[in-house]
């Protein structure tokens, strides 16, 4: 268990941050555990004692970048509010640095956890825009309604065919998610 504040924290905040600061300056492809290590302070053996690998060491790293620093926005309606984020989302990853993140943070966790993690990120900031809207007395999909038909389809055109997708893409999904009607429970 990593304590907050603790050796373990600082040794991957220093991590970390060597990390992003060496993609920047050498670009991703030349980095080395050595290079990382003298960059951070650390001996290589700590790197692979923790990490294994660059390749999961670079995972890690992009699974916390893909982390929103705030909370959505409020704009006042659940169409407004659903619309930016959508918007915002779609601009952060599909940019070159998103996509590497993307790319990275699956590459490094065969296991799925990553994805998992990455999907709850997500989550979170809509479940955040569906209780301001249900406090404002607005009916809203599920969540996983507006994963289903929001974020997944985004994701899919971002990996796998990025041409074309701007702001107009993510409103129109967010259109169709709040324009259908909400699913009715099966009959008990």
């Amino acid at each position: 268990m990593v304590r907050p504040g603790g050796r373990s924290a600082r040794v991957q905040a220093a991590v970390h941050t060597a990390v992003r600061e060496l993609a920047s300056e050498v670009g991703r492809d030349a980095l080395t555990v050595p290079m990382v290590a003298q960059r951070a302070g650390v001996t290589p053996s700590t790197i692979y004692r923790r990490w294994g690998d660059l390749q999961v060491l670079l995972s890690d790293v992009a699974v916390e970048r893909l982390r929103p620093d705030t909370e959505p926005g409020d704009h006042g309606t659940l169409a407004s509010d659903l619309t930016a984020w959508a918007e915002q989302f779609l601009d952060e990853m599909s940019s070159p640095a998103g996509r590497a993140y993307i790319r990275d943070a699956l590459l490094g966790d065969p296991d799925g956890g990553n994805a998992g993690q990455c999907s709850a990120y997500a989550a979170e900031q809509i479940d955040v825009i569906l209780r301001r809207a249900s406090g404002r007395g607005e009916p809203a999909p599920g969540a996983e309604t507006v994963i289903d038909q929001v974020v997944a389809p985004m994701m899919y055109r971002i990996l796998f065919r990025p041409d074309g997708l701007d702001a107009a893409y993510a409103h129109r999904l967010v259109a169709g998610v709040l324009s259908r009607p909400a699913p009715r429970p099966p009959p008990s």
